[in-house]
C-alpha cells in the first residue's frame, strides 16, 4: 500500500493524491550500488531539486542521485515514504509564512486509483496530472509562485500564487515537454528528457543556444564537460573562480537581502553560496551590461552601476529591466565625477560614496580608517569595507564615521564564499559548486 507523510503546517493537504516529504538529515551521502547510469541514460529524470543544504537532487524510477557526482541510491532510504518513481520535485522557501516555515521539499508522486483527489485544497484549480513543478521566488516573479507543467506537444503551464491561491494558465511553445524543472542560481531549467533548457518564469522565453545535453552541465560524465577553454586562460579562470583570491571591484546589496559579487564583466550571487557558486556574465541579468563595474548600490528598488563616468540603473521588481535614457554622465545624476564603492544600508535612502579616503554622504566629509577601498556594501550585520582579498566589518555607520583604526582584517573567499583562507575552495557539498561554464 501507498503511504504519504504529513509534515508541519502543511498536515495532510496532499496525502491522499500526492506523497510530500520534507527532507531530514539523511540526504547526506551514502556509497550503494549505482542501480542507474547516470551518464549512459539518454531518458533524463523524474524530478530535479535542491534541498535544504543547496545540493541539487536527481529522481529516477527508484533512484536518487545527490549532487553533481556520486551514485545512485534507492529513494525510501532517504524518504522512507516514498516507494517508486516520483513526479515532480521543488524546494519551497516560504518567504512570508507566518509561521516561518523555510525551505521544504516537496516530492510529488501519483498513488494508487481509487485514492481521494485532494491536490485541489493545498493548489485550488491545479490538475492532478501534471509533470514538474518549480519554485519562483519574489523579486523573479510578482510574489511567491509555483510554476507547474502538463503536457507534451500542448504543454501547459499553471502560476499558482501561494499567497493568494491565483491560478494563471498560460502556453508556452518554447518550454515544452519538461520532465523535470529546476530553480538554479535564479536561472529556471527545464529538462527535456537528458536535454535542458533555460526559461524566463514570467514570459517562457528561451536564449538562444538550447536546448543542451545535461550530461556536459548537470553531472560529471567521463569525456563530457563545457567551459574547458576558460581553463586554459590564468586570467579569464581566476575570474571566475570566487575562490582565486583576487579583488572584487565591486559589492551590491539590497533590502531583500540580495549579494553580488562584481569582477570582470562577470558576477557571483553571493548569499545563495549554499546552492553553489558560478560566475555568470553580467548580460545574462542586466541586458546591454558588459564590462568592469566600479561600483554599485541598490537604492529605490533599483539597481545602480557605476563605471567610469557613467552610471546606469536597472528596476529590481520581476527580474531586472533598464531604465530608458540610460546611461548616462554620472556628475549628472550623483554629482560626483567618480566613486570607488557606493552602498545603502537597509531601509535607508542615504546614499554613501566613498573617493579615496573620504565618504561622501550628508554632514561634513570625514575620513575613513582605509587609504583605499575597493568595494563596500550595509546589510543587517553591519557595514563591509573590501580591501583587495580582505574586508573589515563595522557594526553600523555610526562606528565606521568615528573609527580611527580599521576593523580586522577577514578574508573575504573564506568568509563570503567559503573557500579555506588560502584561497582554496573547501570541497562543496554535492551539487554545491559548478562554476566552470560562464554562458550556461
Amino acid at each position: 500500500a501507498w503511504q504519504c507523510s504529513s509534515m508541519g503546517s502543511l498536515s495532510a493537504a496532499l496525502c491522499l493524491s500526492w506523497a510530500l516529504a520534507l527532507v531530514g538529515e539523511g540526504m547526506g551521502g551514502g556509497d550503494k550500488p549505482c542501480l542507474i547510469q547516470r551518464c549512459a541514460d539518454e531518458e533524463g529524470f523524474d524530478a530535479v531539486t535542491l534541498d535544504e543544504a543547496g545540493t541539487m537532487v536527481f529522481f529516477k524510477g527508484s533512484s536518487v542521485w545527490k549532487g553533481f557526482t556520486g551514485t545512485a541510491e534507492p529513494i525510501e532510504d532517504s524518504w522512507p515514504e516514498i516507494q517508486g518513481p516520483v513526479d515532480a520535485a521543488l524546494r519551497i522557501h516560504y518567504h512570508d509564512h507566518p509561521e516561518g516555515l523555510h525551505d521544504n521539499v516537496l516530492l510529488f508522486q501519483v498513488l494508487r486509483p481509487g485514492y481521494p483527489k485532494l491536490i485541489e485544497q493545498e493548489f485550488p484549480g491545479i490538475p492532478a496530472d501534471l509533470d514538474a513543478a518549480v519554485e519562483c521566488h519574489p523579486k523573479e516573479c510578482p510574489s511567491e509562485t509555483i510554476v507547474f507543467f502538463q503536457g507534451e506537444k500542448d504543454s501547459l503551464v499553471f502560476s499558482y500564487d501561494l499567497r493568494t491561491k491565483a491560478v494563471k494558465q498560460r502556453s508556452w511553445p518554447a518550454v515544452s515537454n519538461c520532465t523535470a524543472a529546476v530553480r538554479w542560481l535564479e536561472r529556471y531549467y527545464c529538462f527535456q528528457g537528458i536535454r535542458f533548457l533555460r526559461f524566463d518564469p514570467l514570459r517562457g522565453d528561451v536564449p538562444p543556444t538550447y536546448p543542451r545535453d545535461a550530461r556536459d552541465y548537470f553531472m560529471r560524465c567521463p569525456g563530457r564537460g563545457h567551459g574547458r577553454e576558460s581553463q586554459k586562460n590564468a586570467t579569464l579562470r581566476g575570474i571566475l573562480d570566487a575562490c582565486s583570491g583576487r579583488p572584487f571591484p565591486a559589492f551590491s546589496s539590497d533590502d531583500p537581502g540580495r549579494i553580488y559579487a562584481f569582477r570582470g564583466g562577470h558576477y557571483f550571487r553571493v548569499d545563495s553560496v549554499r546552492d553553489g557558486l558560478h560566475a555568470w556574465l553580467l548580460n545574462h541579468t542586466w541586458s546591454g551590461l558588459e564590462g568592469e563595474v566600479d561600483a554599485a548600490f541598490s537604492w529605490a528598488d533599483k539597481l545602480y552601476f557605476i563605471q567610469g563616468s557613467q552610471v546606469t540603473i536597472y528596476r529590481s521588481e520581476h527580474g531586472y529591466s533598464q531604465v530608458e535614457g540610460y546611461p548616462r554622465p554620472l556628475v549628472e545624476e550623483l554629482g560626483v565625477s567618480k566613486a570607488d564603492a557606493a552602498f545603502t544600508c537597509p531601509h535607508s535612502s542615504v546614499l554613501h560614496i566613498i573617493q579615496g579616503q573620504s565618504p561622501r554622504s550628508p554632514g561634513p566629509p570625514q575620513l575613513l580608517p582605509h587609504p583605499h577601498v575597493d568595494s563596500a556594501i550595509c546589510t543587517s550585520k553591519g557595514v563591509f569595507l573590501f580591501v583587495g582579498a580582505d574586508f573589515h566589518q563595522y557594526q553600523d555607520m555610526a562606528q565606521l564615521s568615528t573609527a580611527t583604526v580599521s576593523a580586522p582584517a577577514q578574508n573575504t573567499a573564506a568568509v563570503f564564499f567559503r573557500c579555506s583562507p588560502s584561497g582554496a575552495p573547501h570541497p562543496p557539498p554535492p551539487g554545491g559548486h559548478h562554476p566552470r561554464d560562464h554562458h550556461q
